[in-house]
């Protein structure tokens, strides 16, 4: 029994002095955290208030040294660590300093700010930037460009097309609303549209289009996007295109493109002229309307006139030809040569029409020189601007496009 009695008393013994030792340790931590706090207060104290619009590092001066329209530029002071014995000196210096750029920054903490180093001047009429409602023009000789993304997943064999932005376009669209076409060449007849978020000279996208197409299909194929600018009323006017070739264009996936768009309003003719055609197709009559308004730049060999001889072909077979009457003694004739023929919708893809210049020959016997060919029809035969013209004509239905094309040698 007097065992177990010192076994207690020896117990609570032991708990007093746990719980007076963790009562003192208590009342240093506090005594210490007060007494920090009280020193905090006296440096805050010492310290002078910060304007409420103080620069801390770029001043705006109006000495000699500035112009008005000029924003001096300092390099930051220098801070160096005190200690509180000489605290009280300091801020006398400061006190019969009167500089007053050594006002405009202060710190907490003991901490003293050097002098200010001017290093020169920001002309702050260089970053003006422009209101964002202002119509600025691009400048002489840019082109509108066409920016974009493309991507092929092979697992899934889809083809990724990311359209971003469009930049220069010329100032008499700018009010307009933008739209794009793509088509995927030569299997896409009906184009896919996005249009574009805002106006103005740069229109942006947030588009994402997905083909489905084989990997050995994709090497063949032509990405075709048409740009155009739609008014208020409807009506739509071609801005330019972009044919995209993808062959040999995957090797960094995901990579961002520019192209220039090819407008169809390019005052510079090709090496043997141009010639404007205008094309409409008929699915319930079944008819090709063809028509050969002018031509422009052609180099005449002789003052014996020139003719246009228009052909419709189905692979190496001529189905029909027609010609012209001879127009002589200009360079830029004037034809509006209308011809019709009879083409059935599922021989679309499998025909297409041939467009030959050609000069007669004083002698009646020999054939007439040929001057040039353009060749319009789908993806078997022609491709670039001949090809959308095909590819336009089958989708607009009852309505003609016209089209300036550029000839080429005759083969």
């Amino acid at each position: 029994m007097a065992d177990h009695m010192l076994q207690l008393a020896v117990g609570l013994s032991v708990g007093v002095l746990l719980l007076l030792l963790l009562l003192i340790l208590i009342v240093c931590y506090l005594r210490r955290r007060k007494k920090e706090q009280m020193q905090y207060e006296e440096l805050l104290s010492a310290v002078p208030s910060v304007p409420a619009c103080s620069a801390p590092v770029i001043l705006v001066s109006q000495g000699s040294w500035a112009t008005p329209r000029e924003i001096a530029f300092t390099l930051p002071p220098r801070f160096i660590t005190q200690n509180h014995g000489d605290r009280k000196n300091n801020e006398q210096d400061k006190k019969e300093e009167e500089d007053p750029q050594r006002d405009v920054l202060a710190h907490r903490g003991s901490l003293s700010v050097r002098s200010w180093y001017p290093v020169g001047t920001v002309l702050a009429g260089l970053y003006s930037v422009p209101p964002l409602n202002e119509v600025v023009a691009p400048p002489p000789g840019m082109v509108s460009r066409l920016c974009f993304s493309v991507e092929y997943r092979h697992s899934s064999e889809q083809l990724m097309v990311f359209l971003l932005r469009l930049s220069n376009l010329p100032p008499r669209f700018h009010g307009n609303v933008t739209m794009v076409e793509l088509r995927l060449l030569p299997d896409d007849r009906r184009p896919r549209q996005a249009k574009a978020r805002g106006t103005g000279p740069d229109p942006e996208f947030t588009d994402c289009f997905i083909f489905q197409v084989s990997a050995l299909r994709v090497l063949h194929s032509t990405l075709s996007v048409c740009v155009l600018s739609v008014e208020q009323d409807g009506k739509r006017h071609v801005v330019g295109r972009v044919l995209f070739s993808l062959e040999g264009e995957f090797g960094q996936a995901g990579r961002v493109l520019w192209r220039d768009l090819e407008t169809e309003e390019d005052p510079q003719c090709s090496e043997l002229g141009d010639v404007q055609i205008s094309l409409s197709y008929s699915t319930s009559l079944q008819r090709l309307s063809v028509v050969v308004l002018r031509a422009r730049g052609i180099q005449l060999l002789t003052d014996a006139g020139v003719c246009v001889q228009v052909s419709l072909q189905k692979h190496t077979q001529v189905v029909k030809m027609k010609r012209s009457c001879v127009v002589k003694g200009e360079n830029d004739p004037y034809f509006n040569f209308r011809s019709t023929f009879k083409l059935r919708p599922q021989h679309l893809d499998e025909a297409c029409v041939r467009f030959e210049l050609q000069q007669p020959s004083s002698v009646r016997s020999e054939p007439p020189t040929p001057l040039g060919v353009v060749v319009l029809g789908p993806f078997m035969y022609s491709r670039g601007p001949q090809l959308q013209h095909w590819i336009d004509m089958v989708n607009t239905a009852q309505e003609p496009v016209t089209l300036w094309h550029g000839l080429r040698r005759p083969t």
